[in-house]
This record gives C-alpha cells, sequence and structure tokens, in this order.
C-alpha cells in the first residue's frame, strides 16, 4: 500500500513546491518576501563589509611603494568587480523580462540598474583619488577606462529610458537592447586588466601581487557590496513594483488598509 501512495505523495509535494514558486514570480507574491528578505541581506552585507574593510585597512601591510594610499584598492577593486557582475545581471533581467514577457524581471532590472551606476562610478571616482597621488593624473584615456566609462554610460542610458518613455513595453525592450549590445563592454573590461598594458600596470613600480589575506579581503568586501546591492534592490522593487501595479485591485486594496 505504501509503494503505491508513494509516488502521489512525492507528486503532491512536487506541485505544491511548483505552485509556491511560481506564486513569487508575480510581482504580488513577491512584494512581501521582499520586505522579509532585506532584514537578513542588511546584516550579513555589514558583517562582510566590516570583516574585510578590517582586514584591509587595519591588518593588510603597507605597500612598499605606495604606502597607505594603496589601501584604496580595498574599495576600488570590489566596486568594479560588482559594478560588472551588477551589469550582467541588470541585463540578463531585462533580456528575459523583455523577451518571455515577465514583468518581475523587468522590474527588477529597473531596480538594480541604479545601484550598479553607483557602483560603476565609485570604481571610476576611488580610481581617480588613488591614480592622482601615485601616477600624477587624475584621468589617463587607456583601455580599461575608457570601457570602466562606456559601463557607466550605459547604465545611465537604460535610466534615462525608463524615465524618459511613459510607455512601460517599449522602455523595457529599449533598455533591453542597449543592455544586451552593452555586454561586449564587460569581456573587454576585463582584456583589457589581463592582457593590454594598462596605465595602472605600466606606471606602478616594483612587483604587483596579493598576498592571501588582501585577496581575502577584496572578496569579503565584494561579498558586502553584493549584499548590500541586492538590499538597495528590494528596497527600490517594492517601489516600482506598487508604481507599475498601481492599477490593480491588489495595490488599490493594500492602499486602503494602509495606516
Amino acid at each position: 500500500m505504501f509503494l503505491i501512495e508513494k509516488p502521489l505523495v512525492h507528486g503532491i509535494f512536487r506541485n505544491l513546491e511548483y505552485k509556491a514558486w511560481y506564486k513569487y514570480c508575480s510581482p504580488q507574491g513577491f512584494y512581501p518576501l521582499a520586505l522579509a528578505l532585506i532584514p537578513w541581506l542588511a546584516a550579513a552585507a555589514l558583517t562582510a563589509c566590516g570583516a574585510g574593510l578590517y582586514l584591509g585597512l587595519f591588518v593588510a601591510p603597507v605597500d612598499p611603494h605606495q604606502r597607505e594610499i594603496a589601501r584604496i584598492v580595498f574599495i576600488h577593486v570590489p566596486a568594479s568587480w560588482v559594478a560588472m557582475l551588477l551589469y550582467l545581471v541588470t541585463a540578463a533581467l531585462a533580456g528575459i523580462g523583455w523577451a518571455c514577457n515577465v514583468r518581475l524581471a523587468a522590474m527588477a532590472a529597473q531596480a538594480l540598474a541604479p545601484t550598479g551606476l553607483m557602483f560603476a562610478f565609485l570604481g571610476l571616482w576611488s580610481g581617480c583619488l588613488w591614480g592622482k597621488p601615485i601616477w600624477g593624473d587624475w584621468w589617463v584615456w587607456d583601455l580599461r577606462t575608457y570601457s570602466e566609462l562606456a559601463l557607466t554610460f550605459l547604465y545611465i542610458g537604460f535610466i534615462a529610458l525608463h524615465v524618459a518613455l511613459e510607455d512601460m513595453g517599449r522602455a523595457n525592450k529599449a533598455g533591453a537592447l542597449l543592455l544586451l549590445v552593452g555586454v561586449l563592454s564587460i569581456p573587454v573590461n576585463l582584456a583589457a586588466v589581463q592582457s593590454w598594458t594598462a596605465w595602472h600596470q605600466e606606471k606602478l613600480p616594483g612587483p604587483v601581487g596579493l598576498s592571501g589575506g588582501e585577496l581575502t579581503s577584496l572578496l569579503a568586501v565584494s561579498l558586502g557590496f553584493l549584499l548590500y546591492s541586492g538590499v538597495a534592490a528590494l528596497l527600490r522593487l517594492r517601489c516600482v513594483i506598487l508604481e507599475r501595479e498601481r492599477q490593480s485591485d491588489w495595490v488599490s486594496g493594500f492602499r486602503r488598509n494602509a495606516p
């Protein structure tokens, strides 16, 4: 008897699990889930950033050539990494939202883009702040800075399209196409660091390398930045959901019941 009913029981549980995940793929279902996730992500982000910055600013040895100013690497590099990773995630979400007509994916892309722009700008600003005392210039036009600046303008263009276009369908399509074409800037950015002789490597005296503790700090700060991005995106996504779904019955009922 147990052998006969076991497949049926498993099928019921799989069906319930599928329905639960399907529920959270809709804006109405994801809205309360986002609020529940925010405190946990925020606590994890503070822990990771605090640990990483402590290791980088107080434990890592002083660079023999650049002295204390070299510690800006623990902000500059994670910000650049996270800006590129968030761009890929935003482009993927925008592409899914447009191609598959998944509303929540398109909303998530719109919510994530400003945080990606913030990290791209932080990478550029910290690079300028680092470059002036070490290399004598705030800005030099090499391939690395070209690609990072292009990434910043792609973020700005995507955000501007959603502000300028009232038709969300057209905004989703135009924004997705812009981001998907701009994905080519990511391998160019990585190749500029790994292959070409960039401004940084060309003018930096002495060998370039990281100890295990320094790499741990970079990874911890990067993880903290990613977790913070999740917090900021979820907070913004809740606002985007309410704005885009303002004509729906559930949002109207939510507003009526709000204190």
